[in-house]
């Protein structure tokens, strides 16, 4: 990890900014803006791309997938322009737990996989594109949204490394135990094989 150079103050006005950007939820907005329905009532009640996609809608799970992952970007861009690397790494772990506990929805939001990937790309951009070739790698191959998420995230720490992005490496293994924990009731899915498959409604 960075030295840690900003004062105490400094990194928790930037986790303050990271939850804020990251408890947006962006999949029930754009649900709720083209007349979907509350994405608690459909598929999994899950707020991210993956559910949204059970509506149906190719072009709201889309925006889901670009706003989630773009609110990691923006968190990580707005403290390196302002901050040190250690606030930067603060301000992703919070936007990540924003969005996964969102004050706004009563502390239960998504799963965090574009966001995961959006922070990725915004702090190391070749880890980025490595956990996103490996996301759409392992996606392709089992069609199975929530394994390609638990291989790219057990894979970001690999390629943090090979890819001479060490400081990353603990914050790395916070999201990455995050994803795992956020998915405990896909991974007892995968287990028993019923998880559904991608774009399959539930």
């Amino acid at each position: 990890m960075p030295p840690i150079d900003t004062p105490l103050f400094g990194l928790l006005l930037w986790a303050a900014i990271g939850y804020g950007l990251g408890s947006i939820p962006f999949g029930m907005i754009w649900a709720r803006v083209m007349g979907l329905g509350n994405l608690r009532d459909i598929g999994s009640g899950n707020i991210g791309a993956t559910n949204v996609l059970r509506t149906g809608n190719k072009t709201a799970a889309a925006l889901t997938l670009l706003f989630d992952g773009g609110k990691g970007v923006v968190a990580v861009l707005l403290a390196r322009a302002m901050a040190g690397e250690d606030a930067v790494q603060v301000a992703a772990l919070a936007a990540f737990v924003g969005h996964c506990y969102p004050v706004w929805l009563a502390f239960k939001g998504g799963k965090g996989v574009a966001t995961f990937l959006g922070l990725w790309l915004a702090l190391a951009w070749p880890v980025g594109i490595a956990c996103c070739l490996t996301w759409l790698a392992a996606a392709a191959i089992t069609r199975t949204s929530s394994m390609a998420a638990l291989v790219a995230a057990a894979s970001s720490t690999v390629w943090a490394i090979l890819l001479g992005h060490g400081t990353a490496l603990l914050l790395g293994v916070l999201l990455t135990l995050l994803v795992y924990w956020r998915h405990r009731a896909n991974i007892a899915r995968i287990k028993a094989g019923t998880e559904p498959r991608i774009g399959q409604k539930s």
